[in-house]
């Protein structure tokens, strides 16, 4: 297989769809994005305000008035400059055939040049394992934050608040392999109520204390900072946790389209939380007491329980939004060539996307008990958040000046101007967040550390490997020369040989050859190539070429969000005009085992990182789904 492909063109931008699934209303898949996108933002009120003002609280022993109205300024800022403005106006607009994220933008960058750089390569790359850190501590946080509104229920179930969190994590984990589509179709309206119940409460403490509306001009906000000092970089590591899912924003386009996703947040997402941020400024402002838990305290005690259970609902949904996009992100990785090879398991019919990873599924699990345990509550746990979900959107901001300037042709000068306030104020909630790094920030640090060590090791490996295959393969010439020489044999039947170069003659035709000097009577070298797109149309899948009439080439082209399906795209093949019969088509592959050299290319311990994750990537023949009674593997050694 090659690494990339050249970028297919004419192809149809696809908005409000994924993965060919037929249009739907526009206020339908507002509601669908509410679950999805908008779920881990939506939970951010359970923590994010709490945690600011103990932090001002730590520093000045009481609550000060002029301390929750520049919390609330620097909060409400955020969130219309940094989620509205650069998300959902901006990031939105930078889409790779529908699809966002971290991997997109790369892939964008790379349809305008043949090779980008390896400093674009690796920013792409540490952004994707900086979102694995922050899909381990979303679960953790959300539910524990949740869970621990039992707490004003009644003290006697603080005990129980660790047990029922990690019974929740464990359910969810576990329930997995069944997919999300039943699930997801509830995702929408609960979550939609849950916005409603935010607003309330926070609309019901607002008209008790309206003052607090003042906290709407920015000059609050310039003023906290201004006068605070490096108590003001404190708190606003603190307030950044308010915008801790803008990156779903973009990473989750692909699922429902740039249209839906900016309705769900200007009208309804938005509103509610400023309207509940606000209400829990009022709040402590009328009663300083509240600072120990101000969102369920906005409620009334009869409401109490039922809104400790619809938040408890709402984490886990904002907790399945961050796991299926690990799903979704490995997946592309692999395509790009990012990781090795894992078992993926489709738990829908109708929706491409939705993918089970069960090595992911167990992992993210193993890593979400280790945060609650290790932890023990949200607040020990917010220390630990923010670095990632930072680092995250430093990068997605570079990479986006690329793009503009790239692929909209935008003068250098005006891309930076566009993108640079908000490259600013990241860095600076950045740099905000690495004073939490002994605290916990070093996990998620860590996390990411050992995702990108394992994405930069297998990335190296293949090349020396790929490398090496082009020295050692012979051209294909040669076997032209061969094909119908009497000391050949003839075989019935057709092979089909895995070559990731269509020019040079595969390493187990090679190896057939000088073994058993035999070829079947049709012979084809596939070839699987990766566009720097999401998806390819059928259509554009399979490229035929007739070499003779026993030998051809073909060519299969997918999109990095797409699985390789080899048995399926030969039925097109078929279509086309090459007759075959599956039953009597032997698929030769070649199954390397990988060895240490004395003289490795590599560093000793990247060498045997490689080799431990090659031996454990998932068979070609179980990951491209092709029949285990018609594939013959042909070992070989190669030294790294």
């Amino acid at each position: 297989m090659t690494d990339t492909a050249t970028p297919l063109s004419g192809l149809d931008t696809h908005h409000g769809t994924h993965g060919g699934q037929t249009q739907t209303s526009l206020p339908a898949l507002s509601l669908a994005a509410l679950g999805v996108v908008y779920g881990d933002i939506g939970t951010s009120p359970l923590y994010a305000f709490r945690e600011a003002m103990h932090a001002t609280g730590a520093s000045h022993g009481s609550v000060i008035r002029e301390d929750v109205l520049g919390v609330l300024s620097l909060v409400t800022w955020a969130l219309l400059l940094i989620v509205t403005v650069k998300y959902v106006l901006i990031l939105l607009r930078m889409d790779n055939e529908g699809e966002g994220g971290t991997l997109s933008l790369l892939a964008l960058i790379q349809r305008t040049s043949k090779a980008p750089s390896t400093w674009v390569v690796l920013l792409a790359l540490l952004g994707a394992a900086l979102f694995y850190g922050d899909a381990a501590i979303t679960p953790a946080v959300s539910v524990l934050s949740a869970v621990e509104g039992l707490k004003l229920v009644t003290p006697a179930l603080e005990p129980w608040i660790l047990p029922i969190a990690i019974g929740i994590i464990f359910g969810l984990f576990l329930v997995q392999h069944r997919g999300t589509d039943a699930v997801a179709r509830y995702f929408g309206p609960i979550t939609l109520v849950w916005f409603i119940v935010m607003a309330a409460g926070g609309l019901w403490r607002i008209g008790e204390a309206p003052e607090v509306l003042v906290a709407l001009s920015p000059g609050y906000a310039i003023s906290f900072m201004l006068q605070n000092g490096l108590l003001g970089m404190v708190v606003l590591g603190s307030v950044f946790l308010a915008v801790t899912g803008a990156e779903a924003l973009y990473a989750d386009m692909g699922h429902f389209g740039r249209r839906p996703i900016q309705l769900a947040w200007c009208v309804v997402a938005l509103p509610a939380l400023l309207l509940n941020y606000f209400g829990q400024g009022a709040l402590v402002l009328s009663n300083p007491q509240a600072i120990g838990n101000p969102f369920f305290l906005l409620f009334p005690d009869w409401a109490l329980i039922p809104v400790v259970f619809l938040a408890a609902i709402a984490t886990v949904i904002a907790s399945q939004a961050v796991i299926s996009g690990a799903f979704s992100l490995t997946q592309q990785a692999i395509q790009l060539r990012l990781l090795p090879r894992m078992r993926i398991r489709h738990t829908s019919d109708e929706h491409q996307g939705q993918i089970f990873m069960p090595g992911v599924n167990v992992a993210l699990m193993l890593g979400v008990m280790l945060l609650v345990v290790s932890f023990g509550s949200s607040s020990a746990l917010a220390s630990a958040y923010g670095i990632s979900v930072t680092g995250t959107m430093v990068i997605t901001a570079k990479l986006a000046i690329l793009v503009a300037y790239r692929l909209w042709r935008m003068p250098l000068w005006l891309a930076i101007l566009m993108i640079a306030p908000f490259l600013v104020m990241e860095l600076a909630f950045f740099a905000a967040n690495m004073a939490k790094v002994l605290d916990g920030g070093w996990l998620t640090l860590g996390i990411a550390a050992a995702i990108a060590t394992l994405m930069l090791s297998w990335r190296r490996g293949r090349q020396i490997l790929y490398e090496k295959d082009r020295e050692a393969e012979t051209p294909l010439e040669t076997l032209l020369r061969q094909l119908d020489s009497d000391s050949i044999a003839t075989v019935a039947g057709t092979a089909v040989y895995l070559s990731p170069n269509p020019d040079l003659m595969p390493g187990a035709l090679l190896h057939s050859l000088k073994h058993f000097r035999a070829l079947h009577e049709q012979n084809v070298i596939l070839t699987i190539t990766t566009a720097n797109v999401p998806r390819i149309p059928e259509d554009d899948r399979v490229e035929i070429e007739v070499i003779t009439p026993r030998l051809r080439r073909v060519t299969l082209t997918y999109g990095y969000a797409e699985e390789t399906d080899i048995p399926r795209a030969l039925m097109q093949c078929r279509r086309m005009g090459w007759k075959f019969d599956i039953m009597s088509t032997s698929f030769i592959l070649s199954r390397r085992t990988v060895r240490l050299s004395a003289r490795s290319q590599m560093p000793q311990w990247q060498a045997r990182l490689f080799i431990l994750l090659s031996r454990n990537a998932a068979g070609l023949s179980d990951y491209f789904r092709i029949p285990a009674g018609r594939v013959v593997e042909l070992g070989t050694q190669i030294n790294i």
